[in-house]
């Protein structure tokens, strides 16, 4: 009996977020006055990655927009 091995294609990772419109804060949180994100992307669909990074700002709104860019950049991909 043989094993036959079937390549997965390389695919962009999918990304896996839930948004609550009332806060315009999801997915950053503030630790010791540095902006971070967070997020979950699946590069294969059987395997997961959580993603922290500092955004290396203090300012919420530059947060936002910098939080909006990456996660653009998963469009099309997204998973709720």
């Amino acid at each position: 009996m043989s094993i036959q091995v079937v390549p997965i294609e390389e695919a962009p990772p999918e990304l896996a977020i839930r948004t609550d419109d009332r806060n315009l804060n999801h997915h950053l949180w503030n630790n010791n006055g540095t902006w971070f994100i967070h997020y979950t992307v699946y590069p294969t669909p059987v395997t997961k990655q959580r993603i922290r990074r500092s955004l290396r700002t203090k300012s919420l709104v530059q947060a936002r927009d910098f939080r909006d860019d990456i996660l653009s950049t998963y469009r099309g991909g997204i998973r709720s």
